[in-house]
């Protein structure tokens, strides 16, 4: 079986890189290997992205102790865990037969796992069928180490929820100031959950409802470009390493192809913040060697 569907194709073929994807392509399986299994296990937080009851795409983070995320076979994953209150995915995740994504980052190794399948909830929380799995480089990925609360106080409890239509001035600064984000896209095939890394300043805020950012090279698959060619809708995720605020924008993108490289701009239609949101802190970065000069 082919391991992209026509608009990864499309965009393959057009940045000239076709052949690269069929080899890279033979790493995505159905199964969770040992190694993806025991990588699983460890990790403290899980990126999902989804669509919402009302077909607007998110990416959300959910955070546990180590093992709140855990094979339960070779084709299924379970969560113990539930997402923060006023979260726009609440409602899809307690929903039979939901299309996700999911991304498990480790900043601590630059070492990073999606999975992508069907979800439904359990009794702790919900369980996804696995119809994608496969690994990605450490490309872009910052370093980071995972830090206690000072003074081995217990960390602040998530603020009141932050709705809106458009990028606040501080959003704007949050936005500017970030070396990483997470995407949620859709295809007929299912949802998608990706990272994009840089150096501050990467993702350019053009107006309170326009971003955009430089496409830079990867490992040639094209996962989440190809939904944007098919199915505008995406959902970012912007996190506060440090303070463990979350800054979630639902809308749509378009890719720009050009003689020097590609560029994705971003329409804002929904913005929700929500302080302190994770429970966890992390240190300052190590940024990628691989991040491009702005």
């Amino acid at each position: 079986m082919d391991p992209y569907h026509q608009g990864s194709r499309a965009v393959q073929t057009r940045v000239g890189v076709r052949d690269v994807a069929d080899h890279v392509g033979r790493s995505i399986g159905q199964d969770i290997r040992d190694v993806a299994a025991a990588f699983l296990g460890l990790q403290p937080m899980l990126v999902i992205g989804a669509a919402d009851g009302a077909g607007r795409m998110w990416s959300s983070l959910l955070t546990g102790a180590p093992g709140f995320v855990r094979a339960t076979g070779r084709r299924r994953i379970s969560v113990a865990a539930g997402l923060p209150d006023g979260d726009p995915l609440a409602a899809a995740l307690a929903t039979e037969g939901t299309a996700v994504g999911t991304i498990a980052l480790d900043p601590r190794t630059r070492r990073r796992m999606r999975l992508n399948g069907t979800a439904g909830p359990t009794a702790r929380g919900f369980a996804v069928e696995a119809e994608r799995v496969f690994s990605n480089c450490p490309k872009y990925l910052q370093k980071r180490d995972l830090q206690r609360p000072h003074h081995g106080s217990a960390p602040a409890r998530p603020g009141a929820v932050r709705r809106g239509r458009e990028l606040t001035p501080g959003q704007e600064r949050f936005v500017h100031a970030a070396d990483t984000f997470f995407i949620a896209t859709a295809s007929a095939d299912g949802a998608d959950a990706s990272h994009r890394g840089g150096n501050p300043g990467f993702v350019r805020v053009k107006s309170p409802n326009e971003l955009s950012w430089q496409d830079y090279g990867g490992n040639s698959m094209f996962l989440t470009l190809g939904n944007l060619e098919n199915d505008p809708r995406a959902g970012l995720l912007f996190l506060d390493w440090s303070t463990g605020t979350t800054l979630q924008l639902s809308g749509t993108a378009t890719t720009a192809f050009g003689a020097h490289g590609r560029t994705n701009r971003f329409t804002v239609t929904e913005v929700v913040e929500t302080p302190h949101a994770s429970p966890l802190r992390w240190s300052a970065p190590e940024y990628s060697p691989a991040n491009p000069p702005l």
